[in-house]
């Protein structure tokens, strides 16, 4: 009996899993280094002081001892829910959260380290990286989690517009009562 020849299967749609997430990645970092930029940038102008990648990349400019420190700390903050509104955007699933919350955190770390060629020595530093993180977490799960949780519309287009008798009286589809000799 002649050997069939093997089918070839198909790749699951798992099958590309690490470079989605390697993008996603990519893009949630892209995103966060962006939008600090410009907060940066922005408040930087508006109080007057020069504009220079220390303001991003240096560790040692969040201080404690002036206005410049305490104002980056902030704008770092507010970065921080601008980047909970990226992942609810870029893969809003909440169980996903921390792993990115962690990793760009992580892969700024690196940055930061790569720019000083030195470990970020200051207390306030990295109490702001542990407030990012747990302000990304929070929100960004009570976010993802509203989201995935949300009631999908059926018919109508409106929520809770199915099933009349359900809490909506004029709904798309309605119950019928069948006939006594049907039963």
């Amino acid at each position: 009996m002649p050997k069939r020849p093997r089918r070839l299967r198909r790749p699951s749609p798992d099958a590309l899993q690490p470079l989605k997430t390697f993008l996603q990645i990519l893009l949630l970092q892209t995103i966060y280094y962006i939008s600090s930029s410009i907060l940066i940038l922005f408040t930087a102008l508006v109080a007057g002081c020069a504009f220079s990648l220390d303001l991003i990349f240096s560790w040692r400019s969040v201080r404690g001892d002036n206005t410049v420190g305490w104002t980056l700390g902030v704008v770092w903050l507010l970065c921080s829910g601008i980047m909970v509104i990226a992942q609810l955007l870029v893969h809003a699933r909440s169980k996903m959260v921390l792993d990115f919350s962690l990793t760009l955190h992580f892969l700024h770390l690196l940055v930061v380290t790569g720019y000083e060629w030195e470990l970020p020595k200051s207390v306030l530093w990295w109490g702001l990286q542990v407030a990012s993180v747990a302000l990304m977490v929070g929100v960004g799960t009570w976010a993802c989690r509203w989201r995935e949780l949300r009631p999908i519309p059926f018919g109508s287009g409106r929520v809770g517009g199915g099933i009349a008798g359900a809490g909506d009286s004029g709904g798309a589809y309605e119950m019928v009562r069948m006939k006594e000799e049907e039963v």
